[in-house]
Parts: structure tokens; C-alpha cells; sequence
């Protein structure tokens, strides 16, 4: 099977994605001509050598009318107010440090995307706009820049509490973040990947100064767009990982954790500007897995597990008696936000002919200590029982796709001779509630929006 594997030990930003698997093209010139003939108003793409650490790699320069982004700063004076870093600031220099204030100075976009004659595409609608009139793209590369920005607009409204369509991308609405998008989608419909997998992603740790005072690393939209993705900080201080970094890892990458066994045919570096101890890159490795491996959602697995599709998890269970059944559910609850694979309970009698219930709980062998001690905080038990167990499981992917009624995710699972597939439920009872229809009427509605639209679903995304 045709993989890729990133390796994101020094996090993840748009422009080092790009450059990383620009590396991987057996032309990586002609990749970059066709990147300039797409149309996007005032993009130059320029790809230079750069090393880090003694390794040759390529940056990524994207110039918007002849300048870098991030060499211009002004005051923020749009009538919006959201606490952002600004991606630009980062993307293309991939600058962590921002311990230091001269470092960001509230860089915006172009002065000129002001000016009479100049888009300003910061929301979503003018994202879609100069997706589809302004740039010559195909129509499948076309819904992948989409659905990125759509992950993004998600992640912003549901960290600023506003509606997707009021969303104003300060951080990823300039241009040179739209080029970087673009680029990695176009770059990945070309090495046509069956398979995209990822390491753990490294965050980064401290604070970034914004424009309304300093946020929390990885900044609030980061954090919501890497949820079930496994991330880590360490002493590297600064933004390891951008927003849309995260974002096009979040839509691509199906499955997070250790290398598999692969034979590696090509090697991309994608290097940012700072230096560290380390070298500062995204590492890129392109070849061939074998059926089976690397499908665990980033579990790790033994050899002989993975090739018989199968994973280890831990059971645990106790016995109560004298619990109410609000407290079992609120203790359920608490295991599944813990990061539980599942939670359950069953009718079982007690010593003293009393009712109860026993309470399981499914989850990874590295998470075990911690359920464990949720299981006393939350229970009445007096002990807990555990086993480890082989389980078999399906290949998952998510699909999505922007209809009229918003993004619609189809969830697919395939392997041992069957297929199935379902919509996601969140989204038809989305839908559901703003039409005032059952769930199967949703269901139904939401079916005929795929039908009537000709693209295709959007290439495999991450697994749930």
C-alpha cells in the first residue's frame, strides 16, 4: 500500500508541509511552475535549499505582490474582535520563539488587500470565492481547500462562541495561508497517497503574544482542531504547530503513532527559518506499507496483532450496588471525556440478592492507570478488574463534503469482506433541528444534497 508518513517531532505549519512533500516529487521545479500558473492574485511560490542541523531540505517563500507576509505590521482595524495569533507570522518562518516581542508585532494582512481593487477574503465566503473564480483549480482539489477551511471555521467558532458564517480568519485568512492549503492539497492529489499517517504532534509549550495579550501554546483554535489527535508539549518554548498545520493534518492524516514497517522510496524535508538544537522541519517519507499496518487511530500495536488487523485495549470493571443511576452516568461521562474507547453497564446481581450493575470500561493499555483511578474517584467500588484483549477492527475513515446544508461527514469502515458506511449523527441531528424534520427525513434530505451535487467526497480523512 502507497504511504505516507509525516513525522511532526517539531510540530507542523503549512508552508513546512508543503515544502516536505515538494521534496518528495521527482521535479520539484515543474511542480512549482504549476503552482504559480493556478491564478491566486498576487502568489508567487519561490522554493530555496535550506539547512538545518547539517540535513538539506526546502523552504517554502510564498510572496504576495512581490513581499513576504510577515514583513508587514500594522494596527489591527477591522471592526472583529478575536483573539488570534496571526498565522503569516508563523507560517512562513515558522518562528516559535515568541518570548520575544519584537518578534510579533501584530502582523496583519497586506496593506494593500485594503486598498480599492484588492479582495479581501477573510471570512469564509470570500474563502469560497476566490476558491472558485479566481483560481484554476480542479474541482476535487477545489473541495479539499474547502473542507480544510472548513475544519478551521469549526475550530474558531466553537472557541469563540459565533456562528461559522461570522468567522473572520485572522490567522489563516491572508493569502499566503490560502497558498499554503492550496499547495498541500494539490501536492497531495499528485503523490496520490493510499494511506496518510502521522507521529504524535509536538505543540510546542508557553505562551504566543496576539494582538489582545497572550494565549496559551497551542493557541485555543490548535488545541480544538488537534481534539483526538495525540499531541505533547516539552521544553521547546513558541508555537511548534499552526493552525493550519493542524487543520490539514486533522483532514488528511489517518492515523496518528509510530512509524510503521515501510519501504521508504522517497524523503522530504520541509524546514522552517528558526533554529534550534533540533533540526526544525516536517519529515516527509513516501513508500509502501504492507495491508494491515498502521491502522490503529494511533495505537500502537504489536507486528503480529497488526497483521491480523487486530489492536490491544484493556477492559476494566467493577461491581455496584449502591450507586443512583444519575451517579453511574455522570461517572460514565467522566470516563468517556477522560479519552475511554467505551463505557457500558450491565444488569447483573449482587451478594445479599441485591440488583446492581456492573460498569466496563474499554480503553487503551497506556491509559489504563488512569481509568483505573477514575473508576475509584467517581464510583463507590472497592476494586477493579482488568483484562487485556485482541480485538479486530475495520479500517475507519471519515469523508466530508460542503452541501447547502453544511459540512456533511460520511463515516466508512471496510475489511474482512464487508463494507458499510453511515452519515455522521451530529450532523444529520444538525440538520434535523434547523429544518424541523425527523432524523430519517435528515437522513433522507441530506442523501439528495449529495446526489445533486457532482464532486466527489473529498479524499480520506482522519479516522474516528
Amino acid at each position: 500500500m502507497k504511504t505516507l508518513y509525516f513525522d511532526c517531532s517539531m510540530g507542523a505549519a503549512g508552508d513546512m508541509l508543503t515544502a516536505a512533500l515538494l521534496d518528495l516529487l521527482p521535479d520539484p521545479a515543474g511542480f512549482v511552475e504549476k503552482l504559480n500558473a493556478l491564478g491566486i492574485p498576487g502568489v508567487e511560490y519561490r522554493a530555496e535549499p535550506s539547512v538545518k542541523c547539517g540535513i538539506q531540505g526546502t523552504h517554502m517563500r510564498v510572496l504576495i505582490h512581490g513581499e513576504e507576509e510577515h514583513e508587514h505590521t500594522h494596527e489591527h482595524t477591522h471592526e472583529h474582535e478575536h483573539d488570534h495569533a496571526h498565522e503569516h507570522s508563523h507560517e512562513h518562518e515558522h518562528l516559535h520563539a515568541h518570548e520575544h516581542p519584537h518578534e510579533h508585532e501584530h502582523e496583519h494582512p497586506h496593506a494593500h488587500e485594503h486598498e480599492p481593487g484588492h479582495h479581501h477574503h477573510s471570512d469564509l465566503h470570500g474563502i469560497e470565492h476566490l476558491v472558485r473564480d479566481h483560481m484554476q483549480l480542479p474541482a476535487p482539489v477545489g473541495q479539499d481547500v474547502l473542507a480544510v477551511y472548513g475544519l478551521i471555521a469549526a475550530a474558531e467558532s466553537k472557541v469563540h462562541g459565533v456562528p461559522v458564517e461570522e468567522i473572520h480568519f485572522h490567522e489563516v485568512g491572508t493569502m499566503d495561508a490560502v497558498a499554503d492549503v492550496t499547495a498541500v492539497c494539490l501536492l497531495l492529489r499528485e503523490l496520490a497517497p493510499d494511506r496518510v499517517l502521522a507521529s504524535p504532534v509536538h505543540v510546542g509549550s508557553g505562551q504566543v503574544r496576539c494582538a489582545h495579550g497572550l494565549m496559551p501554546v497551542p493557541a485555543p483554535a490548535t488545541a480544538e482542531l488537534l481534539k483526538d489527535v495525540p499531541m505533547y508539549g516539552g521544553e521547546l518554548r513558541g508555537e511548534l504547530c499552526t493552525p493550519t498545520g493542524a487543520a490539514l493534518l486533522k483532514y488528511y492524516v489517518n492515523s496518528f503513532g509510530p512509524m510503521p514497517p515501510m519501504r521508504v522510496s522517497a524523503v522530504g524535508y520541509g524546514m522552517g527559518t528558526k533554529d534550534f538544537p533540533a533540526a526544525n522541519c516536517v519529515r516527509a517519507l513516501l513508500g509502501e506499507t504492507e495491508e494491515g499496518l498502521g491502522n490503529s487511530g494511533g495505537r500502537s500495536m504489536s507486528a503480529s496483532a497488526a497483521e491480523n488487523g487486530a489492536d490491544e485495549v484493556v477492559e476494566l470493571a467493577c461491581n455496584l450496588d449502591d450507586m443512583t443511576g444519575e451517579a453511574v452516568g455522570f461517572a460514565m461521562e467522566r470516563l468517556l471525556e477522560a479519552g475511554a474507547l467505551d463505557v457500558w453497564t450491565s444488569p447483573i446481581g449482587m451478594k445479599k440478592s441485591r440488583p446492581g450493575v456492573m460498569l466496563s470500561v474499554l480503553c487503551k493499555p497506556e491509559d489504563r492507570d488512569t481509568m483505573t483511578s477514575l473508576l475509584f474517584r467517581y464510583t463507590t467500588t472497592l476494586g477493579v478488574r482488568s483484562c487485556v484483549k485482541q480485538r479486530s477492527v475495520l479500517e475507519r475513515s471519515i469523508e466530508t463534503r460542503q452541501t447547502a446544508f453544511g459540512p456533511l461527514r460520511l463515516k466508512r469502515a471496510s475489511g474482512f469482506g464487508v463494507k458499510r458506511e453511515k452519515y455522521e449523527y451530529e450532523d444529520l441531528a444538525r440538520i434535523a433541528k434547523e429544518q424541523g424534520l425527523s432524523l430519517d427525513a435528515a437522513r433522507e434530505l441530506a442523501r439528495e444534497a449529495i446526489i445533486n451535487l457532482e464532486e466527489p467526497w473529498t479524499k480520506n480523512m482522519s479516522a474516528f
